[in-house]
């Protein structure tokens, strides 16, 4: 016994001692696991916002070339009024009507929509005002009229609705 170095008050800090180590070492590798799945998240989440905005990129791809062809649709649709208004052009205003019908179909498929505003209340994300208009019929602030339609690409403004909007009789007179 002598030439055992081992006391007992030793055996209690020799145990004691590796026990805080591997106390430690646990909490350092549940500390590197949680480390581990938080930059894993984070790819994934990287990985997932650069898949949509690709997706992004190619669905509003178009949308300049889109944008220009918006006042193409509203030169047909004065055109139209003014073939209706004449008399005896009947056959331009079916070839006006079939040239504006197809532009539409090549445009929805496209992922434009037209959206009308009347009757709504006036929203600036979806509406340019450009005329306030005096009404005892309509609520202060609802859409009287609209110069031109607004439109849609995939569901993103890609031209706003121009619009007139109502005021109380009493607002302007302030």
């Amino acid at each position: 016994m002598a030439d055992d170095p081992r006391t007992p008050m030793d055996d209690g800090a020799a145990s004691a001692e590796p026990e805080t180590r591997v106390q430690e070492l646990e909490r350092e590798v549940a500390e590197q696991k949680d480390r581990m799945l938080r930059a894993m998240a984070e790819a994934d989440n990287v990985r997932r916002r650069a898949q949509r905005d690709a997706e992004d990129r190619v669905r509003y791809a178009n949308e300049s070339l889109l944008r220009e062809l918006v006042p193409v649709l509203d030169n047909l649709d004065r055109a139209l009024a003014s073939a209706r208004a004449a008399k005896g052009a009947e056959s331009l205003v079916a070839g006006v009507e079939l040239i504006q019908r197809e532009l539409l179909r090549v445009l929805e498929r496209a992922g434009v929509s037209r959206y009308s505003a009347v009757g709504q209340p006036f929203d600036p994300t979806r509406h340019e005002a450009i005329a306030r208009v005096v009404s005892v019929d309509a609520a202060p602030d609802t859409v009287v009229s609209e110069t031109a339609p607004g439109y849609l690409l995939h569901g993103r403004i890609l031209r706003p609705a121009m619009v007139a909007v109502a005021a109380a009789p009493d607002e302007d007179a302030a």
